[in-house]
Order: C-alpha cells, then sequence, then structure tokens
C-alpha cells in the first residue's frame, strides 16, 4: 500500500462522523478507568506501608507517614516500608511496560521481556558477583546484574542482526533463546561448583522487595524513568507497525529505529528492575493481556494501563505474602506466579490471545 492509499483510507475513516463522538466516548471511559487503576495503585501502596510482620495500627502509620518522629515505629515506616513500597512502584510499572513493549514489538502475545535474554542475563552478573567477587548485599549485586544485563542484549541484537538480513523480532526471539540457553549452563555450571554462592543466589533468584532500601530505589529511578520515556515516545509508532510493516513504513514508520528503540526501552526496563529485586515472573506476561482486555489494541492506553495496572499487581502480592507468611513472608516473585497464572490462563479462556 502506497503512502497516499494510507492517507486515504486513515481519511476515509475518520470521515464518519459517528466515529468522533465514539471515540470521545471511548476515551473519557478509558481515561475513568485510567482514575481508578491510580486509586487502586494508591490503595495498595497504603497497605503496604501498614501491613506488615510488625504489626502497627493505622492511625499510628499514619501519624508516623507524616510526621516523623524518630521513633520505632516511624523507623520501621519510613526506612523499611516506604521505601519497598516505591521500589513495588518501580518494578511493577517497569515490568508491565517492557512486557507490553515485547509483544508490540513482536506482535506475540506471549511475548515477555525474557526472550531477550534479560532474566538470565541478570542472573549471571548475580552469579559472577557472589561466587567470583564475593558480594553479599542486595545494592552490589544491582550493579553487577545491570551490566551483565547489557551485555547479554546487546549479545541477542548482534546474533540477531548478523550477517545482511535485518534484526526482524522472529531473529531476536530466536537470538535470545540462544543466549539464554548459555547463560544458564554457566550459572548452573558455577552455582553447582560452589554450594556457598548457590545458598545465597537462590534467596535473589526468588524475587523479592524485601532488605532493599532508598539506595536501590535511586539506582533503578533513571535507567527505569529513561525507558519509560522512550516506551511512551514508540507508543503511535507501535500502532501503525500493528497493521504491517508494509502500512507502518507508508505511514512514515522508521521501523528498524523503532525496534533498536524499543529494544534499548525493554533493556533498560526490564534490566533494572530484574537487577533491583529478581526475576519476578507473570507481571510483564500476564498484565499487558489485562490492559488489552479493558481498552483495546491501541498502544498508548495500553502502556498507561500496564503502567498503573503492574504496580498494582506487585505491591498487592507483596503485601498478601507478608499476611500469608505472618510472623515472616512469602517472597513476592512466589505470590506474583501463583496469582498471575491464574489470572492469566481465565483470560486465555475468556478470549484469543491477538494483538489486535
Amino acid at each position: 500500500m502506497s503512502a497516499a492509499e494510507a492517507r486515504v483510507k486513515c481519511e476515509e475513516q475518520v470521515g464518519d462522523p459517528a466515529l468522533p463522538r465514539v471515540a470521545r466516548t471511548g476515551a473519557v471511559v478509558r481515561g475513568l478507568g485510567l482514575l481508578l487503576a491510580l486509586a487502586a495503585l494508591v490503595l495498595v501502596g497504603l497497605l503496604s506501608v501498614w501491613v506488615g510482620t510488625r504489626g502497627i495500627p493505622f492511625t499510628s502509620t499514619w501519624d508516623a507517614l507524616w510526621n516523623p518522629d524518630g521513633s520505632e515505629t516511624s523507623l520501621i515506616i519510613h526506612e523499611y516500608r516506604i521505601p519497598r513500597t516505591l521500589l513495588g512502584l518501580l518494578v511493577g510499572a517497569a515490568l508491565g511496560l517492557s512486557g507490553a513493549l515485547m509483544q508490540a514489538l513482536t506482535r506475540n502475545p506471549l511475548a515477555d521481556p525474557g526472550m531477550l535474554g534479560v532474566n538470565l542475563g541478570a542472573s549471571a552478573g548475580v552469579v559472577v558477583a557472589i561466587a567470583f567477587f564475593g558480594v553479599a548485599a542486595p545494592l552490589g549485586y544491582v550493579w553487577f546484574a545491570l551490566a551483565s544485563t547489557v551485555a547479554a542484549s546487546v549479545a541477542v541484537y548482534l546474533l540477531g542482526s548478523s550477517g545482511r538480513k535485518l534484526a526482524t523480532p522472529e531473529r531476536l526471539v530466536v537470538a535470545g533463546a540462544a543466549v539464554t540457553a548459555v547463560l544458564y549452563a554457566f550459572n548452573w555450571a558455577v552455582l553447582l561448583l560452589d554450594p556457598e554462592a548457590f545458598d545465597q543466589f537462590r534467596f535473589w533468584t526468588v524475587g523479592s522487595l524485601a532488605g532493599r532500601y532508598y539506595d536501590v530505589v535511586l539506582m533503578a529511578l533513571p535507567f527505569i524513568g529513561v525507558g519509560l520515556l522512550i516506551a511512551l515516545v514508540l507508543a503511535p509508532s507501535l500502532n501503525a507497525l500493528a497493521m504491517g510493516e508494509q502500512l507502518g513504513r507508508a505511514l512514515g514508520v522508521n521501523i528498524g529505529r523503532t525496534r533498536v528503540l524499543g529494544a534499548v526501552a525493554v533493556m533498560l526496563l526490564c534490566g533494572a528492575a530484574t537487577a533491583a529485586a529478581g526475576p519476578i515472573s507473570f507481571v510483564g506476561l500476564a498484565v499487558p493481556h489485562i490492559a488489552r482486555f479493558v481498552v483495546g489494541p491501541d498502544q498508548r492506553w495500553v502502556f498507561a494501563y500496564s503502567v498503573l495496572l503492574a504496580p498494582v499487581l506487585l505491591i498487592g502480592s507483596d503485601v498478601l505474602g507478608r499476611v500469608l507468611g505472618a510472623p515472616g513472608e512469602v517472597q513476592v516473585g512466589i505470590v506474583t506466579a501463583f496469582i498471575g497464572a491464574p489470572l492469566f490462563l481465565a483470560l486465555c479462556r475468556r478470549r484469543k490471545l491477538v494483538m489486535l
């Protein structure tokens, strides 16, 4: 289809007098839904600050939240629970948005960020940090995990673009599977030879928000912020690509640049999130489908809903893990798997998983 034909087709659709009214109504409904998602996020955030392994009355929590006085209650709220909640917000938004972006780039409804080797890349960095450098603190893990994520993503892209062909989604997925297999073998070869490293690594690989403080939040914030901005800028181009590469080119989309920037955004979002909290499953896979089920295929709305709904799922799962495991807690990576898997299966039963 030529550019002129594409423009004529769009003008014919816009020319229908009923479409603007329907579009306005749909935008209002979606906007109200977005406000409800934001309200749900605020609610689970307050629950995350209130609920913990140590019971604190809500009135005391509220007073300590706004009037820190150096008491033990204030210390628990401001030094432990607020950083944990903020990290859940960042990690959830990053995982949800990276999953939606990955599905849009590959036009594969079962795609998740792990297909580019991000999760195993971060795991390899943590294994190296523990086994060869003796790193024991989460902040130390983060930098190794982030560096190895970048290396794994670059390797996937170079393999996917080798030869004279472009790095198409199919080639990137195959390259990601190859890099993932190599990293998986490397990780377990090192861990099986070093039982102490394995004992330390197994707590990180479950996925958890516990034991992370403001330093980890501040480390992840710039990477996730840049990735979020890139993803939101790409949303209109991904809408055009959803109709096919030929029509996308006709509408002026630079396909190569869109794919490269999309891969960079996935690397920044999922890499920083995985480095900070460990590999957390199903959030990046299930939440974009929930958003798409609510608002349809428009990537601008899917991205916006994913940024809000994913932290609701992640922080809510973290709160549930504290309640179920009291006086201890169940790691959030375990809870999201138990919640996300049935939720995703229920969604599969209700509708066909398609991108359009």
